[in-house]
């Protein structure tokens, strides 16, 4: 065999021991290097089964186990102690909520006065029920209605308390105008001014009418009306009958309370105080002073009534129709008399701006829209309506919030022609209200241990300067001339 035959040889014998099977012995039984025999055992794993019962017990009764498991109960019972005292101090410290004053209908929100029902509506009392969804969407709370009786002009004879005029409609539209509104939230006054288009409002003989007076509201609160207004109040308040008028107010249900109005014109702020006291209305509508007077002598005229009253017997009312004159810009007006302390009440057409001498129609022609052509025509529509808007978050805003529905008033400034106050209510969010209705800039530095740094804006008659939801300096306030602004910011506490 030569050379070659034999590396071959040694080459076949290699490559055969890798094909071996791993048994750890060699074809001829004997073993091989590196090959090792290994036997697996069978499954020999041990279950643990636990103690039995007789093992527990007699751990369980060793020191250790007791101590540890008495140890362990006080713990717990410390803990839950401590946590029962914890919550009882967070209680006891925190501030508690201030009560909520007692409101009626007349409180919740705006009064709308409906003077002349035919000059609102051509279907007269029919019209005033099919603009009832309008008014829902003002947020108005409470209609002052008419007067719609019959008389004739300084002509006591012909004085029917309880009888509807005809040019305004019937007993049975007067019922069906109560009921809807009363679906929707709102509650109806009628103003039983008796000599409504005469001379003498109570025919320079308030003693005299006083009886039929007394009858007339028997009458309508009967028939589901929720309250009565007078004007002229310091008239007929005078007479004997007075008590007794009162009297019939006084006796009401259990769900809801009727309300004895009045209103007067022409008197100082000392002698609405007087009339306040000695009539014991549930509300008196006070006119605010002329827009051109004072802004100090409206500051203290508010303040003097607002210390000497409560707020829930205070209407405001601007004197005469000076809404949107150029003395009094409406969004400014609208933005005081839904911010001070009592109740605001409007006419019709103010919440447009309607000028003294315009017709209300003017508010239903907004429904339509003006030609593009008519370029004055339009940009009064555009403005009108923007007024409403206007007009319409204000009031929405006045219901929500408690501050201004029923908070404390703060006077802040007062200049010839500003006014600066605050409304605060326990840890609700509070509201500050500056007006400039003079002809030059204002800058008022304000201070109270209450306001911070800077306040969030929540409307505005000057949306370039101080736009909503911007946050501006409370320190040194800028207001141009005729602007008004309503800024709130968080409870400090």
């Amino acid at each position: 065999m030569n050379k070659e035959d034999d590396m071959k040889d040694v080459e076949l014998n290699e490559m055969d021991q890798e094909k071996l099977p791993m048994t750890g012995e060699s074809p001829t039984g004997t073993e091989k290097n590196g090959s090792v025999k290994v036997k697996v055992p069978e499954d020999t794993e041990v279950k643990f089964t636990g103690l039995s019962k007789e093992e527990l017990m007699k751990v369980a009764g060793t020191t250790g186990w007791v101590r540890t498991r008495w140890a362990l109960l006080v713990l717990f019972w410390l803990g839950w102690v401590g946590m029962l005292a914890g919550a009882i101090v967070i209680i006891v410290q925190a501030p508690r909520c201030k009560p909520i004053p007692e409101m009626n209908w007349w409180n919740e929100g705006l009064l709308y006065k409906i003077s002349d029902v035919s000059a609102f509506s051509d279907n007269g009392l029919k019209g005033v029920e099919e603009k009832l969804d309008y008014l829902s969407q003002m947020k108005v709370k409470g209609l002052v209605l008419g007067p719609i009786h019959t008389v004739q002009a300084d002509n006591l004879n012909t004085l029917e308390l309880t009888t509807v005029n005809p040019d305004f409609g019937s007993e049975s539209d007067l019922t069906s105008l109560l009921e809807r509104a009363h679906r929707k939230g709102i509650s109806i006054a009628l103003d039983l001014t008796p000599n409504y288009e005469g001379l003498s409002a109570w025919f320079n003989n308030p003693a005299t009418v006083a009886e039929r007076l007394k009858d007339a509201c028997v009458y309508w609160l009967s028939k589901g009306v929720d309250g009565v207004i007078l004007s002229h109040l310091n008239d007929i308040a005078n007479t004997e009958a007075w008590p007794s008028i009162q009297g019939i107010f006084n006796q009401t249900d259990e769900t809801k309370k009727t309300a004895l109005m009045g209103s007067v014109t022409g008197l100082f702020v000392d002698e609405v105080s007087l009339l306040l006291n000695r009539s014991g209305v549930d509300l008196l509508l006070t006119e605010l002073a002329d827009p051109a007077e004072s802004g100090g002598r409206q500051a203290q005229a508010i303040q003097k009534l607002y210390s000497g009253h409560l707020q829930t017997s205070l209407g405001w009312s601007l004197r005469g129709r000076s809404l949107g004159s150029p003395a009094a810009p409406a969004r400014l007006f609208h933005t005081l008399l839904f911010t001070l302390p009592g109740t605001p009440v409007f006419s019709a057409g103010d919440e447009i701006g309607l000028k003294a001498g315009e017709k209300i129609q003017a508010m239903w022609n907004l429904e339509s829209k003006a030609e593009d052509a008519n370029v004055t025509a339009k940009a009064v529509q555009e403005e009108r309506t923007a007024v409403r808007d206007f007009f319409k978050a204000l009031s929405d805003l006045r219901g929500k919030e408690r501050s201004l529905l029923h908070g404390e008033y703060v006077s802040l400034y007062s200049s010839a022609t500003s006014l600066a106050f605050l409304r605060l209510w326990d840890q609700s969010e509070r509201f500050l209200v500056a007006l400039n209705w003079g002809n030059d800039s204002v800058t008022m530095k304000l201070t109270n241990s209450d306001l911070p740094a800077e306040a969030r804006v929540r409307a505005t008659t000057d949306a370039a300067n101080l736009a909503v939801d911007r946050r501006v300096s409370v320190e040194k306030l800028e207001l141009g001339p005729k602007q008004a602004v309503l800024l709130s910011y968080p409870y400090p506490g």
